[in-house]
């Protein structure tokens, strides 16, 4: 079972799991920090394919009471006969416009009560899906580094992180948790870099960038090896039980490169509007990832140009002029 199935990575997670032999379900709340039409889409390719998904809120909702009194009375739909979750249902982002409580109910509250529910289930192998962003400005750190979050998003992933990480401790729960790095691909959340400079560019808009990104270095990491990683994780979870894993792409590059290459791959320059500089932003990801392929001999494979014209297609084929991705 995947939370946030409708979601960018939620979703390719999906495919990704079924046409490994995983009998695949998720939920999703649809919230509407991004447009939810583009979530529908996307949930309608994946129930044609036979992957179930329910409509549920894990921050309130119909599980508003105590999750833990509910669920030892009534199992929630979503939790039936499931072996394993891949928990990736979160608030995003970094923008000021979204309130601490948000992020608050929707990174902790919430896998809080999806974290209660699968014990009362017996959930075998629960991954917890974190970000880089709870290692502060410049995550370069390996997985034993502390923690220095600078916005609330990475504060509240920690946070949830920490929860799954107690519960490992304390109680014996089976859980993992992995840290991704500045991932992208296609069904990319459309208010990130790349989704908004793809289309910016087809539709000769201007495109906002913050100032001093240019210069920001990244470890962008190719949705599909991301998935190939928790598949990895799944399948091999003597391994991986208990273990916290920087999951990304060691090769580093700056936005101004990666900005570059699009424009290379579009053939046309993008029509930059430089905006004031966005506090919590981080300077710098290098994805530490000694560990993860120590244990699991799980490599990124995928260059950023080879990744980058994998979504420029997907977009021409499937956004261009179908849907408003934004």
């Amino acid at each position: 079972m995947i939370t946030g199935i409708a979601g960018f990575i939620g979703s390719n997670l999906a495919l990704r799991l079924q046409a490994a032999g995983w009998d695949v379900s998720g939920v999703d709340a649809f919230t509407d920090y991004y447009a939810v039409p583009l979530k529908r889409d996307t949930v309608g390719r994946l129930k044609a394919g036979g992957i179930e998904v329910l409509e549920a809120d894990l921050g309130g909702g119909i599980w508003e009471e105590d999750l833990v009194g509910a669920a030892a009375s009534a199992m929630p739909p979503y939790l039936e006969n499931v072996d394993a979750v891949v928990h990736l249902a979160a608030q995003p982002g970094i923008s000021a416009k979204t309130p601490w409580e948000d992020y608050n109910r929707n990174n902790v509250v919430a896998t809080h009560r999806l974290l209660e529910a699968a014990r009362v289930a017996g959930v075998k192998r629960f991954v917890n899906v974190s970000s880089s962003s709870v290692y502060g400005l410049r995550a370069m750190d390996s997985e034993v580094g502390e923690p220095k979050p600078a916005s609330w998003y990475g504060e509240t992933k920690l946070a949830a992180e920490l929860e799954v990480m107690g519960a490992h401790r304390l109680n014996g729960f089976p859980a993992c948790s992995l840290r991704l790095f500045s991932v992208y691909g296609e069904r990319e959340r459309p208010d990130k870099l790349f989704p908004r400079l793809i289309r910016a560019i087809a539709k000769d808009e201007e495109f906002p960038l913050f100032e001093g990104s240019w210069e920001h270095q990244r470890s962008f990491t190719y949705v599909g090896d991301i998935c190939e990683a928790i598949s990895c994780v799944l399948g091999n979870w003597e391994k991986v039980e208990g273990e916290i894993f920087n999951v990304g792409t060691d090769q580093c590059f700056t936005t101004g490169e990666a900005i570059e290459t699009v424009q290379e791959i579009m053939g046309k320059k993008a029509r930059i509007e430089v905006l004031p500089p966005r506090p919590g932003d981080q300077a710098a990801t290098h994805a530490n990832i000694e560990k993860v392929r120590n244990t699991l001999g799980w490599e990124p494979r995928t260059s950023l140009r080879e990744g980058l014209e994998r979504m420029v297609k997907w977009y021409r084929a499937e956004v261009e002029g179908k849907l408003d991705w934004r």
